[in-house]
C-alpha cells in the first residue's frame, strides 16, 4: 500500500513506525530508513500503572478509565509529557477497572467494527449508571493513538509522530466502515503519512524479517501458509500463497476469514463462570460486578498455568464490599484441571475437519452488545474456514500437478468429503493466546489430524516470531519493504464488494421487492486503483436521505466489476451495515432530482474503499463513503 504525500513543507519522513492497536493491547515499532541495516525496535511505553506510579511498557493496555470526579488526586495523574492527561489509558485503567469494572471501557476495537451501533456516540463503557462519563469507541480509539503519539514525542522530540510514516494494523477481517473509522481516528490526532496494514499480513512481514532472508529456505512454490492469530479478542484468519514471480519466490494473500469475536477475553470470563460455580456449591453466591472483577484476576492466573504444567494452583482473591464482609477475604483457586477442561478442550476440541461452528436458537429479546461468537470452539471455526476456502488457491497453484494437487485433495484416485478443504502446508502462529504451548500444540495437533485424513502432508510451523509484538514489528519493516526493499505480500481488498438494487417488479401484499446485487469493486482490487463499473444507467437521488445497502464475499473471486447477480447462496454473501446518506445538490441541480449516472469504485491507498456516482450529463461525481450509519443507538 502506497502512502500519501504529505506537502513537501514538511520533514521527510525518518522512521517507519509500526503500531499494532490491539483489542486488549497496543505496541509501537519503529525502524530507521536511514540506514538500510537497521533493526526493527519496540518503543517502550510510559504509563501510569498505579496512582502516582509510572512505568515503561512494552505493551499498552487497550483500556480507558473514566474515574469518580474525587476518585484520584490529580498530583497522582501526572505523566512524563503532561500534568494533565485527557484520560487514564494502559496499565493503570486495567487495574483500577479489575476492582470497579462499571468505569471501565474495554474492547472498543470490536465495537469500532460492529455496525449495528453508531460508533461516534458516547456510549462506553457499555451498560454503566449514568454518573460514569461516556465516550465512544472512536474517542477511545483515539485515545489509545493519542498516547501512543505523546509518548513518541517525548522520546523523540526532534521527529514528532505527525512527521514520520506510520503503519497501523487492522483485522484481515474488518469491513471497509471499520477501517475508515480507523484511518479516521488516526487523522484526528494529526497523523498525516498514514498507511493500513493487515495484521496476519503484519505478523508474517515480522517473520520474514527475523528470518534475514532464509524465509526463502523455509518455503517454496506452491505452499499455503495459515496464518492464525488469537488474541484477547479476536480470532484472525488468512492464507497467504507463496508463487513466483520473474523467478523469484513471491507471497500472495489469498483469503481471509471472517470477524470472529472469539479469544483470550471469552477464555477469562469462562474460567471466571467455572470459579464461580464452585463458590456457588459452597454456598457463596458472587455478584455480577464479582464476576466481571475475579475475571482480570484469572488472566493472570491462567498464564502462570498455561506456562508452568508443573504448578497445579493459583490462588484467586475475591473482591468484596460491605462491612459483613470485613476480615474476611473471600478466596478460591484456580487449578491446573479448571484450565485443561475449560481452555484445552472447551475452545479447542479434537474435532474432525467436518465439524463447523454451531449456531444455537436465539431469544426474541437480547441485550445490546458485541456480536460475539456463538460457538467457543476455536477449531471449528477454522475447520469451517478452512473448508469454505477450499478454492482459494490461485490458477498457478491449481496447474502445478493437475493429477494431485495437495491444496485441494486428497491422494490420487481417492476422494472424500473430508477432502473438501484447502490443505495448508505451514502454519504461523500469533496472539498472546498462543504463546501457551500447550494450547499451540493442541491447536497445530489438530490442524495436522485433519491433514493426515485427507492424505496430505502435515503443516510445518513457521517460529521465530514473539507473539506479543510481532505485527507492531511487521508493521514497521512493511515500511522499508514499501521503499522497495525487501518482498511486499501482494493481496488487494480481500474482499468483492456489492451494491444492492432494488429489482423493478409488480407489487405483492406482503412481500418487498427481492435485492439484486452488483459487483462493484472485485476482489484483490489493489490500493490506489479505480474501476468503472459496466452496467445499465441508475438513478440517483439528492438533497435527501437515501439507503445504500451493501454486501462483501470472500469466496467469488471471478465477479468482475459490473457482474450482476440475481440470486446466490446465503454463505457466499454477507450483509453489510446499510448506509444512510444525503448527496449534495449541486447549482443547477433541485433538492429530490433523480440525476442519472454510472458507477465506478476506487480503493484509496489507505485501503478503504469507496463508491463514486458520475452524471451521465455533465460528469459531476458524488461519493459514497463506506462510512457508518448514524441512527442506531445502542441501549444499557
Amino acid at each position: 500500500m502506497e502512502h500519501q504525500h504529505a506537502p513537501t513543507t514538511q520533514p521527510l519522513p525518518i522512521f517507519s513506525v509500526g503500531i499494532d492497536l490491539g483489542t486488549t493491547h497496543c505496541v509501537l515499532a519503529y525502524s530507521d530508513t536511514r540506514d538500510e541495516h537497521a533493526s526493527v525496535q519496540v518503543m517502550p511505553i510510559p504509563q501510569l500503572s498505579a496512582p502516582g506510579s509510572i512505568e515503561s511498557l512494552n505493551q499498552l493496555g487497550s483500556f480507558v478509565y473514566q474515574p469518580h470526579e474525587h476518585e484520584m488526586n490529580p498530583a497522582s495523574r501526572v505523566l512524563p509529557w503532561t500534568d494533565k492527561p485527557n484520560a487514564l489509558v494502559g496499565a493503570i485503567a486495567r487495574n483500577l477497572g479489575a476492582k470497579t469494572p462499571i468505569r471501565l471501557v474495554a474492547s472498543a476495537k470490536s465495537w469500532l467494527c460492529h455496525g449495528g451501533v453508531n460508533r461516534r456516540e458516547a456510549f462506553l463503557p457499555a451498560g454503566s449508571p449514568e454518573e460514569v462519563e461516556k465516550i465512544s469507541p472512536l474517542r477511545a480509539t483515539e485515545l489509545y493513538l493519542e498516547h501512543l503519539k505523546q509518548a513518541w514525542d517525548h522520546t523523540h522530540p526532534e521527529h514528532p509522530l505527525c512527521d514520520q510514516e506510520v503503519t497501523i494494523t487492522v483485522p484481515a477481517s474488518f469491513d471497509p466502515a471499520a477501517r475508515e473509522l480507523t484511518a479516521e481516528a488516526a487523522r484526528n490526532i494529526g497523523l498525516t503519512h498514514l498507511t493500513l496494514l493487515e495484521e496476519p499480513q503484519a505478523a508474517l512481514y515480522s517473520w520474514i524479517d527475523n528470518s534475514h532472508d532464509q524465509w526463502r529456505d523455509q518455503v517454496n512454490v506452491g505452499d499455503i501458509v495459515l496464518v492464525v492469530d488469537i488474541g484477547g479478542g479476536t480470532t484472525d484468519l488468512s492464507l497467504v500463497e507463496v508463487t513466483e514471480d520473474e523467478g523469484t519466490l513471491s507471497l500472495q494473500r489469498i483469503a481471509v476469514g471472517e470477524h470472529i469475536l472469539l479469544g483470550g477475553d471469552n477464555m477469562d470470563l469462562a474460567l471466571a463462570y467455572r470459579l464461580k460455580m464452585k463458590l456457588a456449591k459452597e454456598g457463596k453466591d458472587l455478584q455480577p460486578w464479582q464476576v466481571q472483577a475475579m475475571t482480570h484476576a484469572c488472566r493472570d492466573a491462567k498464564e502462570a498455568l498455561l506456562n508452568d504444567s508443573q504448578r497445579q494452583a493459583m490462588p484467586i482473591v475475591v473482591p468484596s464490599r460491605g462491612s459483613k464482609l470485613l476480615g474476611s477475604t473471600l478466596k478460591t483457586e484456580l487449578t491446573q484441571d479448571d484450565v485443561q477442561q475449560m481452555l484445552i478442550d472447551g475452545f479447542f476440541p479434537k474435532v474432525t475437519i467436518n465439524d463447523h461452528p454451531q449456531q444455537r436458537s436465539r431469544g426474541a429479546l437480547t441485550q445490546m452488545g458485541l456480536p460475539y461468537a456463538q460457538d467457543a470452539g476455536i477449531t471449528r471455526h477454522i475447520a469451517a474456514f478452512l473448508a469454505k476456502q477450499a478454492n482459494a488457491t490461485t490458477e498457478a497453484t491449481e496447474a502445478t500437478d493437475q493429477e494431485f494437487n495437495p491444496f485441494l485433495g486428497g491422494m490420487p484416485g481417492q476422494s472424500s468429503p473430508s477432502n473438501a478443504f484447502i490443505k495448508p502446508t505451514a502454519i504461523l502462529f500469533n496472539g498472546g493466546v498462543l504463546k501457551s504451548s500447550l494450547l499451540a500444540e493442541r491447536l497445530q495437533d489438530t490442524i495436522n489430524q485433519w491433514l493426515v485424513e485427507a492424505n496430505a502432508p502435515i503443516a510445518k510451523r513457521l517460529t521465530g516470531v514473539d507473539l506479543d509484538l510481532a505485527v507492531a514489528r511487521g508493521a514497521a519493516y512493511y515500511g522499508v519493504v514499501r521503499r522497495g526493499q525487501g518482498v511486499r505480500i501482494r493481496g488487494g481488498i480481500a474482499s468483492s464488494y456489492y451494491v444492492g438494487i432494488e429489482s423493478a417488479m409488480p407489487a405483492i401484499p406482503g412481500m418487498a421487492p427481492p435485492m439484486e446485487a452488483l459487483c462493484v469493486a472485485p476482489f484483490g482490487m489493489e490500493e490506489g486503483s479505480s474501476v468503472d463499473v459496466p452496467s445499465q444507467t441508475f438513478g440517483l437521488v439528492i438533497g435527501q436521505p437515501v439507503n445504500f445497502q451493501f454486501f462483501g464475499s470472500t469466496t467469488r473471486r471471478d465477479d468482475a466489476a459490473g457482474t450482476h447477480l440475481d440470486h446466490w447462496q446465503d454463505d457466499e454473501l454477507e450483509e453489510l451495515p446499510e448506509i444512510q446518506v444525503t448527496l449534495p445538490v449541486s447549482e443547477g441541480r433541485r433538492e429530490g432530482e433523480i440525476v442519472p449516472v454510472t458507477l465506478a469504485a476506487r480503493v484509496t491507498e489507505l485501503g478503504t474503499l469507496r463508491l463514486e456516482a458520475i452524471a451521465a450529463d455533465n460528469g459531476q461525481t458524488w461519493h459514497v463513503e463506506f462510512n457508518v450509519r448514524e441512527e442506531a443507538q445502542p441501549t444499557a
